[in-house]
């Protein structure tokens, strides 16, 4: 048996733009995405602090440093630019792994920079 368990989260991230007119998905700066050890095409769930929204996507790479994410396509109506979300990765994981497993925590700053970064949730 497996089960879905938390594999990462980048916390209080600001949004820094809404792209209507794109095919779709959440861009990402890859230092962020190094960060909480997240990947390209990766399904992510996105809470939106300020409304309430909760969503899922998928992540593209973003230019490294530059502190971008990105709501694109028909994910850009559930945010505006500098609402702060959550963006949530999860994991198949079988029991074993599930016990061992400490997931990667990243709060952000509210321009993007990495606050504070750890590993499980105690």
């Amino acid at each position: 048996m497996t089960i879905t368990m938390l594999y990462s989260k980048l916390h209080r991230a600001t949004v820094t733009d809404a792209n209507l007119n794109y095919v779709g998905s959440i861009t990402v700066d890859r230092d962020l995405m190094d960060a909480a050890a997240m990947r390209v095409g990766q399904k992510v769930d996105i809470v939106n602090i300020n409304n309430g929204e909760r969503f899922s996507t998928y992540i593209i790479e973003g230019e490294r440093g530059k502190g971008d994410i990105c709501l694109n396509g028909a994910a850009a109506r559930k945010v505006h630019k500098g609402d702060k979300i959550i963006i949530i990765a999860y994991a198949q994981m079988d029991e074993k792994e599930a016990a061992e497993y400490k997931p990667k925590i990243v709060i952000l700053n509210d321009d993007n920079t990495i606050a504070q970064a750890f590993e499980g949730l105690e």
